[in-house]
C-alpha cells in the first residue's frame, strides 16, 4: 500500500497522497484501500446549446460520483473554463471525505462545465444548466445523487436545475438540490455556511493554539462568497483582517481592513482594485505575510513546494479545495511546524446546511435561522474535537488526523455492507 506522487500538481493525486498516509496509520485491509481510491462513476458529456447571437456551442460537462457507501452522493457543480475531469475527480473524493467526517449520511460526488460563467449572458446559462440537468437526469435523485452550488453557480442555478427536473419526472421534488432561493425550499444560513465553518474551525485552533482571536491577525485569500463572509465573521469576533485577495490583486493595511466597505467596494465595482486604505500587492505575497492566521479561500494548489518555504503564518485554515500540495503540506507540518485546519474540516459548514436543507426539504419544515446556526457549529466543532483527538492519538498532523478519521469510518460502512452481501 505505498503510493508515490508523481505529480504534486494534481489534486486528485495529492488526495491519494493523503488517503494512503491515513490508510498506513489505521492498518486498511489493501482490498478496501484499492476500493476507496477509485470512483464509482464517471459522466461526460457534451452540451450543445444556442448561443445569443443564433450561432452553436458545445460545452463540456462531467460528474464524478466517488462514493455512495455512506449515502446518496452530494457535491457541487461548478462552472470554470479550467474544468477538466482530475479536479472533478478529487472535488467528489474530497466530498466523501468531508462527509464522512462531519458524519453526515451522505455519500461524495461533484460535477462541472468547462465554460466562463461571466462570459455568457444569463439566458445562455439558463440554457446550459437546463442541458447539463437534462444530461444527469438518470444521475441526479434525493436518494441518488444531490447537487449544489460550487464555483460560479448558485442560487439561481439550483432553481433552474429543480425545475428541469420536476419537468421531467412530473413531479416536485425540491429535495433533488440544495443552495436554492429560500422562497422555493432553500434553507436560512445556507449561503454563510461555508464561512461560518471557516469561523468556527478557525476560533478552536487559535484557542488550542492559545492566541487570542481580539489580537490576531489574518490574511485571507480569495473574496468571493467564501473569503467575503469568513472575513466578516472573523471581524466581528474581534480579529484584525489585514489582507484579502482577488483576482485583480493583493490590498493590505496593518490597521486592518473594514470589511463591510471592501464588500462594499466588491459590490460596486466587481473587484477590490482601488480599496481606500490599502496597500496593492502581488497576489503571491498575501500567501507569506507575517500573520497568525492564512485563510487559502481561492483555488487548489495555492501553495506549492516553491512557496511553502517562505509561509509566515502560525495558522493555516484551509476555505478552499486542495491548496496545499501534497508536497508543500510536508514542507509546512514537518520543517514549518505550522498548525493545518484541512479543507475536508475547514469548508464543511456548506454540506453541513445542504444536508439540513435536504431534512427541511423531505419533512416539509423550515427551520429558524438560530437552529441552523446552533447545529452547524456544533457539527464542526464536534468533528474538530475529534480529529484533534485523533492527531494526539496517533502523534500527527490535523490533515492526516482528519484523513483517519474520514476514511476509517468509510472503510467500516464497506466492511459492514459487503459482509450483509455475503
Amino acid at each position: 500500500m505505498n503510493y508515490t506522487l508523481t505529480n504534486d500538481d494534481s489534486p486528485f493525486e495529492s488526495m491519494l497522497k493523503h488517503v494512503n498516509d491515513a490508510s498506513q496509520i489505521i492498518g486498511l485491509d489493501e482490498k478496501i484501500y484499492n476500493v476507496l481510491q477509485s470512483p464509482d462513476k464517471q459522466v461526460i458529456v457534451s452540451l450543445p446549446i444556442i448561443m445569443d447571437d443564433g450561432t452553436v456551442q458545445v460545452f463540456k460537462g462531467y460528474r464524478v460520483i466517488y462514493s455512495r457507501l455512506l449515502g446518496p452522493s452530494k457535491g457541487g457543480i461548478r462552472y470554470n473554463s479550467h474544468v477538466e475531469l482530475d479536479e472533478v475527480k478529487a472535488l467528489a473524493a474530497w466530498m466523501t471525505w468531508k462527509c464522512a467526517l462531519v458524519d453526515l449520511p451522505f455519500g461524495g460526488a461533484k460535477g462541472g462545465v468547462e465554460c466562463d460563467p461571466k462570459q455568457l449572458s444569463a439566458g445562455e446559462l439558463e440554457r446550459l444548466t437546463r442541458s447539463y440537468t437534462t444530461a444527469m437526469l438518470e444521475v441526479f435523485g434525493p436518494d441518488k445523487d444531490i447537487p449544489a452550488p460550487d464555483m460560479g453557480t448558485g442560487p439561481r442555478e439550483m432553481a433552474w436545475i429543480m425545475d428541469t427536473y420536476n419537468q421531467a419526472h412530473g413531479t416536485i421534488t425540491p429535495a433533488v438540490v440544495t443552495g436554492k432561493p429560500v422562497a422555493i425550499g432553500g434553507s436560512l444560513g445556507r449561503v454563510e455556511a461555508t464561512g461560518r465553518g471557516i469561523m468556527v474551525s478557525t476560533l478552536a485552533a487559535l484557542q488550542q493554539l492559545k492566541i487570542n482571536v481580539k489580537n490576531a491577525t489574518v490574511a485571507i485569500q480569495g473574496f468571493g462568497n467564501v473569503g467575503s463572509y469568513t472575513a466578516q465573521l472573523l471581524q466581528e469576533k474581534g480579529a484584525k483582517i489585514v489582507a484579502i485577495s482577488d483576482l485583480s490583486g493583493a490590498y493590505y493595511s496593518a490597521n486592518g481592513i473594514d470589511i463591510q466597505q471592501a464588500i462594499a467596494h466588491k459590490a460596486k465595482y466587481g473587484r477590490l482594485t482601488g480599496l481606500l486604505g490599502t496597500k496593492e500587492l502581488p497576489n503571491q505575497d498575501l500567501l507569506t505575510l507575517a500573520v497568525d492566521v492564512l485563510i487559502p479561500a481561492a483555488s487548489p494548489n495555492a501553495i506549492t513546494h516553491e512557496n511553502a518555504h517562505q509561509v509566515q503564518a502560525k495558522l493555516i485554515v484551509e476555505g478552499a479545495n486542495g491548496p496545499l500540495t501534497a508536497e508543500a503540506d510536508e514542507i509546512i507540518h514537518n520543517h514549518k511546524n505550522i498548525m493545518v485546519i484541512p479543507d475536508i474540516l475547514a469548508n464543511a459548514g456548506g454540506v453541513v446546511v445542504s444536508y439540513f436543507e435536504w431534512v427541511q426539504n423531505r419533512q416539509g419544515t423550515k427551520w429558524p435561522i438560530e437552529k441552523v446556526y446552533q447545529k452547524a457549529d456544533y457539527i464542526i466543532q464536534d468533528a474538530y474535537n475529534r480529529v484533534y483527538e485523533a492527531s494526539k492519538k496517533y502523534q500527527t498532523s490535523m490533515r492526516k488526523a482528519a484523513y483517519i478519521v474520514a476514511v476509517n469510518k468509510v472503510a467500516q460502512a464497506y466492511q459492514l455492507r459487503s459482509t450483509l452481501k455475503k
